[in-house]
């Protein structure tokens, strides 16, 4: 386990978008919901409610910030693909987790919202052809052009970097 709270597997992913990495990649799209339910499995309502980090946001929270999160990253996709270059529209993630339904749910609601929408998005991915993963969209905040690849790329590191946030807790709890 690490001893970087904020980043427990290191800053975002800068490999190169190969196809052995992006096999890698669609791999860690198609497990999170499997990756995660082990790692919240058998905590109790007080462990959920526990911040991974001082000042960070609780396990509850980001169960749920990982389903709004690739909620929109799976409307990104479709948008890409069917528009030319779309402007997506960004959202601002720290007030969404703060939202009641974050701080109060049920984690099943959202794991559950994490199983069927990585089942879909993984044949998505999986249907892609080259073409298809240099298709790109607009993100206004923060004034990038991303493609596909270089999305798949993000949202593999971010099921890895948010799962190991709550393994890393519960390590260092003893949980």
């Amino acid at each position: 386990m690490t001893t970087n709270l904020s980043y427990p597997i290191g800053q975002p992913s800068t490999e190169t978008i190969q196809e052995e990495n992006m096999a890698v990649w669609k791999q860690d799209i198609r497990d999170l919901p499997q990756k995660l339910t082990e790692a919240v499995s058998g905590l109790s309502a007080e462990q959920l409610d526990t911040p991974y980090r001082p000042e960070g946001w609780t396990i509850r929270q980001v169960v749920h910030h990982l389903a709004d999160s690739h909620m929109n990253s799976f409307t990104r996709f479709k948008l890409a693909l069917t528009e030319a270059n779309p402007t997506i529209k960004p959202y601002e993630e720290h007030l969404w987790a703060e939202q009641p339904d974050t701080i109060e749910a049920p984690i099943e609601l959202s794991l559950h919202i994490l199983e069927g929408l990585h089942a879909r998005w993984f044949i998505l991915l999986n249907s892609l052809n080259a073409e298809d993963w240099q298709k790109t969209f607009y993100h206004p905040g923060s004034g990038q052009t991303m493609s596909l690849a270089e999305a798949l790329r993000m949202y593999s590191w971010h099921s890895r970097h948010h799962t190991a946030h709550i393994v890393n807790l519960r390590h260092l709890r003893g949980w």
